[in-house]
C-alpha cells in the first residue's frame, strides 16, 4: 500500500463543443508532466465547456472520450479523472469517469443539477455516491454542483480524499474557495478542486482557483492561471490527524432517503 498520492490538476481553458481539439490539448498537457504522478484531475465537461446543448455533440464523443482517456491512463501509467457530456441511449449525462492505469474504470454522475443554467433539463442527475480506491487511497469524486451540499459529500465512508471537477464562475468564485476548505475540514479529508480558466460561448468567466486542502483546511496548491497544479497526497498525514483529533467519531449518523 503506498503512503503518499502524487496528483495533478489541469488548469485550461477549454475549446467550447470541440472534443477532439480538447482532447488533443489536454494530450499535449501531460505529455510534460513527470513520470511520478499517480493521478491526473481534469475539469468538469473537459471536452466541451458547460454546454446545455449535449446534441450539439457527436452520440460516440463520449466513447471515444472514455478510449482516449484509457489510452492516456496506460501509456502514462496514471490514473485519469475528469467528467464529460456522455449520451446513454436517450438521456444525456454530465459524468465523471475515473480511469485506472490498467484502463479499467468506474464512473459517476453529477447528482445535483444546476438549475440556475438548465441542467436539470439537459441532463439526468445521478442517484449514487461513488467511491474509488486506488493505490491505498479512498476518493470520493464529485461534480461542481455538489460542492453547495455537504450531505452528500459527508465523509461516512472513511474516504481520504474529495474530488471536485468543476466549470466554476468567477462571479461566485469566493464560494467555491470556502466551501472546498470547508468540506476538508468537516470530512477530515483531503480536498481537490478542479476549476477551468478563460471566458466560455455563453460569456462567463472562469477564473481558476484549482487547490489542494489538507484535512486542516491548509492550501498544498493553488493557481489563477494556466497551468498544471501538482500536489502530495498523505496517508500518514490523514491518519496522524484523525489520531489526534477524533472528530469524525462525533459525527452525526443518517440516512439519505430518495
Amino acid at each position: 500500500m503506498a503512503d503518499t498520492l502524487n496528483i495533478a490538476l489541469i488548469q485550461s481553458h477549454l475549446h467550447w463543443e470541440d472534443s477532439e481539439e480538447n482532447r488533443k490539448m489536454f494530450a499535449e498537457k501531460m505529455v510534460s508532466m513527470p513520470e511520478t504522478v499517480d493521478m491526473v484531475v481534469l475539469p468538469e465537461m473537459f471536452t466541451s465547456g458547460f454546454t446545455m446543448h449535449p446534441e450539439n455533440l457527436d452520440a460516440a464523443e463520449g466513447d471515444r472520450t472514455v478510449l482516449w482517456m484509457k489510452e492516456w491512463a496506460q501509456k502514462r501509467k496514471t490514473a485519469i479523472t475528469g467528467s464529460m457530456v456522455y449520451r446513454e441511449s436517450e438521456h444525456f449525462f454530465n459524468r465523471l469517469f475515473f480511469v485506472y492505469p490498467d484502463g479499467t474504470h468506474k464512473s459517476y454522475d453529477k447528482k445535483h443539477s444546476f438549475t440556475l443554467a438548465g441542467e436539470d433539463a439537459a441532463y439526468t442527475a445521478g442517484k449514487e455516491k461513488v467511491i474509488v480506491e486506488y493505490k491505498g487511497f479512498k476518493i470520493c469524486p464529485l461534480i461542481c454542483y455538489d460542492l453547495r451540499f455537504p450531505v452528500w459529500a459527508r465523509n461516512a465512508e472513511g474516504y481520504d480524499a474529495l474530488i471536485y471537477v468543476a466549470n466554476w464562475p468567477k462571479p461566485r468564485i469566493n464560494a467555491w474557495d470556502t466551501l472546498l476548505q470547508a468540506r476538508a475540514i468537516e470530512n477530515m479529508a483531503y480536498c481537490v478542486g478542479v476549476n477551468r480558466i478563460g471566458e466560455d460561448n455563453s460569456g462567463y468567466e472562469y477564473p481558476g482557483h484549482s487547490a489542494v486542502y489538507d484535512c486542516l483546511g491548509n492550501a498544498l496548491g493553488y493557481s489563477e492561471k494556466e497551468e498544471i497544479v501538482y500536489a502530495t497526497l498523505s496517508k500518514e498525514h490523514i491518519k496522524s490527524m484523525r489520531d489526534k483529533l477524533r472528530f469524525l467519531e462525533d459525527r452525526d449518523e443518517f440516512s439519505l432517503l430518495g
